[in-house]
């Protein structure tokens, strides 16, 4: 079955460009840089490509163009695994990360290219599911994310969650393909996203709470349903813990 998506009219409005100059310069991006990605963004001064997204021509970037410099020296510290080139991990890891180029850095799900847009939904642990339209509008941090007891997506602007992100993760909040279970069309595999609590984390109570540094582990498994060119046509991401809301934010003891 399709997904049940939310209907458009509930969906948040496209950003004025006061909005997106001011969630730039919270990320230290210039909106006016609409270039192709950096090798420093790809990976290539570590001796390895992990990112080799080539935009559309005439993108539109939504904060200006993304510099993955900084999470990828901390994807490198810390990884846990290094897969071989030409390996059903690597190629996947390079998938999804170009996956996230796009669906957090190019508003028009027009000019999106590692998914099938027509035929693309996402959900979270058997929750609803939403198209390429909606994710465009919402962004990645909301939908797979949404309300827990200490972090409120839907209160929360675009710009605003990945201020929080930002906030919290100074150094960047990486990601990493473990290990491949089953391969295409329905690629099963496990992921952990990590990063370094070394700034202020600010629940939706309003209270602070400041890291010291440690490494957050999160753990979980996607299906991906791709294509015979590797084009995403949906992606159902599941925390391992039952009931638990995907990607919570694990700072209190």
């Amino acid at each position: 079955p399709g997904p049940h998506c939310f209907p458009r009219e509930e969906a948040p409005s496209r950003f004025s460009a006061q909005t997106l100059a001011a969630m730039a310069l919270a990320k230290e991006l210039n909106v006016n840089d609409q270039g192709p990605l950096s090798d420093e963004s790809s990976g290539k001064p570590y001796g390895e490509i992990i990112r080799d997204y080539e935009a559309v021509p005439g993108v539109q970037w939504r904060f200006g163009k993304p510099n993955y410099a900084r999470v990828n020296k901390l994807y490198f510290e810390h990884r846990s695994k290094a897969h071989p080139e030409g390996s059903l991990e690597a190629v996947v890891s390079r998938l999804v990360k170009n996956w996230e180029v796009e669906s957090h850095h190019i508003a028009d799900p027009k000019q999106w290219k590692t998914m099938d847009t027509p035929k693309f939904w996402v959900s979270v642990n058997g929750g609803i599911a939403v198209d390429a339209e909606v994710l465009a509008d919402v962004g990645p941090y909301y939908m797979l994310l949404g309300d827990t007891s200490h972090y409120k997506g839907s209160a929360m602007s675009y710009g605003e969650s990945n201020g929080v992100f930002g906030a919290t993760f100074p150094e960047g909040y990486a990601f990493e393909v473990l290990e491949v279970l089953s391969g295409p069309p329905t690629v099963t595999f496990k992921w952990r996203h990590f990063g370094k609590f070394s700034g202020v984390f600010t629940d939706s109570r309003g209270a602070k709470h400041r890291g010291k540094g440690e490494i957050l582990n999160l753990y979980g498994i996607c299906i991906a349903k791709v294509s015979a060119s590797l084009a995403i046509e949906s992606l159902v991401y599941y925390s391992p813990e039952d009931d638990a809301p995907l990607l919570s934010l694990q700072f209190w003891p």
